[in-house]
């Protein structure tokens, strides 16, 4: 006989008052409740993200701020709490260690930031971290991630679509440019031999990638990590802009066959990262079918001029290339990470290339399309949903006003240019193609000095003692280095929106301030 509704409602109650009055345990855990205290959580959130909103927001983009508060590694040791204890500390001082990591990072998001490829906040992108963050989810399935997988599926499409393959392609986001570019290396390598998955190197012959001398590192890494080898990594030579010789890409791919190894891909950049040049895609791309190779573009940097019609230019014959890797957390100042490769097949090589097939996963006889599941083209397990910040952006903004700081961040380069052209203290390594600016201050002890070894040699010294100093005052960040034959020059990158032509002439104002006694 059923039990009346009144009756089990009085059950249910009793038995909640049981469980309270009578714990259960199980290894000495009272496993009736959850621990902790909601409270006590909804509290500390709150204040936490006062303080980021008050010190890593409002104070880190404000240009009467610092851009770091330098500490040596001995100092900072000393200053922050490093110890890790038994007992947990208390709210107060947890929050306190939030103030401080805020307060010695970096502050990557000010206005006088000019030093990575990456600068600058965009809010909504932010937010997009903060619930990605908030959510916790990993982006293998759709079950687990319905909203996220349906938005990563969206941006793609529409950035193989500003690519230009205009019969689809494929692709994932990665943990960052240097995996984008190694998934290339290790697609390329499947298509030229499928048995590798299985069988391993022996299944080939001795393999050639074939990359120009200002190309990212990545590849490299990427041959030693694939098994490959770093010395079967080959060299092209660069014009005097950084832009890859197809003449001389050529007579390496013939190099490669007459010593009997096989030449299987070439990496061409769009958007170097010292010079900011790009490589001429359809003259690489004619030689590439002329010789059956794999075309990858490393776009991380450059990538974002496709979002410009002024500027897509510079990406010339990308619609014929294999694959793209495209980093968002760059020029379009997504927080990182935000990484896309892409590829122009269709055939499902990203999945036969990577999958394994986990059933505790993939099932194939799950009661959705599951060919919404995308992990199993992906060499990790658990993924972040990246693409859900871009896509937030992207929503926010509108393509026009994506357009618009790209177009604005190489005008503002090029105003920078052309107002160390009109300085007697500075000297421009190479007219900007993209928004990298390099050039070198000449301290007025060497304006004198001519050119040759000797300058050269003392000029080598200037850009590491002005860094030095402008990072210990924290006023500025600009990175320096030497390149080829060329001593040490600066190279500072203009991204955010948020810089201003005040922020550019005051940093010419300040290296010259800072290094006008050397």
């Amino acid at each position: 006989m059923p039990i009346p509704t009144h009756t089990q409602h009085i059950l249910w109650v009793d038995l909640k008052h049981q469980a309270k009055c009578s714990p259960t345990f199980m290894d000495n855990f009272a496993v009736n409740s959850p621990t902790g205290e909601m409270n006590a959580t909804e509290s500390f959130i709150h204040h936490a993200m006062e303080i980021i909103l008050e010190d890593a927001v409002k104070k880190a983009t404000d240009v009467r701020e610092k851009v770091c508060e330098w500490r040596s590694p001995e100092q900072l040791k000393e200053l922050l709490d490093l110890e890790l204890r038994d007992k947990g500390e208390s709210e107060s001082r947890v929050l306190q260690y939030c103030r401080d990591a805020i307060k010695y990072s970096v502050k990557t998001t000010h206005p006088r930031f000019f030093n990575q490829l990456y600068a600058g906040m965009d809010p909504y992108s932010m937010v997009g971290s903060f619930i990605t963050e908030a959510i916790t989810t990993s982006l293998y399935t759709y079950e687990v991630a319905p909203v996220f997988t349906l938005m990563e599926d969206t941006l793609l499409r529409k950035m193989i679509e500003m690519i230009g393959w205009d019969e689809g392609g494929d692709g994932i986001f990665n943990p960052g440019g240097s995996m984008s570019n190694m998934y290339a290396v290790n697609l390329a390598r499947y298509r030229y031999c499928p048995d590798i998955k299985e069988v391993g190197l022996f299944a080939a012959k001795r393999l050639v990638i074939l990359t120009s001398q200002e190309g990212h590192y990545s590849i490299s890494k990427g041959a030693a990590l694939l098994g490959i080898g770093t010395k079967n990594v080959y060299i092209v030579s660069s014009d005097k802009r950084g832009k890859m010789i197809p003449s001389a890409l050529e007579e390496k791919i013939k190099l490669a066959k007459s010593e009997g190894a096989v030449p299987f891909m070439v990496n061409a950049t769009a958007g170097t990262t010292v010079l900011g040049a790009f490589d001429p895609i359809e003259e690489i791309a004619d030689i590439c079918e002329k010789y059956n190779l794999w075309l990858h573009v490393d776009a991380c940097w450059g990538g974002a001029a496709l979002m410009s019609k002024k500027h897509k230019h510079l990406l010339k014959g990308i619609h014929r290339v294999n694959s793209v890797a495209w980093n968002l957390h760059k020029m379009l100042m997504v927080p990182l990470q935000c990484s896309a490769f892409l590829v122009r097949d269709k055939t499902s090589l990203l999945q036969h290339c990577h999958s394994a097939r986990a059933t505790y996963l993939f099932q194939q006889d799950k009661f959705y399309d599951v060919s919404y599941d995308t992990g199993d083209k992906s060499v990790q397990c658990g993924r972040k949903p990246d693409a859900f910040k871009f896509w937030l952006m992207w929503k926010a903004l509108g393509t026009t006003q994506l357009e618009q700081i790209v177009d604005r961040a190489i005008a503002m380069a090029r105003y920078l240019a052309q107002e160390i052209k009109k300085r007697e203290e500075f000297q421009l390594v190479i007219e900007p193609e993209y928004s990298n600016v390099c050039f070198w201050y000449i301290p007025p002890s060497l304006r004198s000095v001519p050119h040759g070894p000797e300058r050269w040699k003392k000029l080598h010294t200037v850009a590491p003692v002005v860094k030095e100093r402008m990072m210990k005052k924290g006023s500025m960040m600009i990175g320096y280095q030497a390149h080829g034959d060329k001593p040490n020059f600066f190279r500072m990158v203009v991204i955010s929106p948020q810089v201003s032509r005040e922020d550019l002439n005051f940093v010419l104002d300040e290296i010259h301030n800072l290094g006008q006694d050397l």
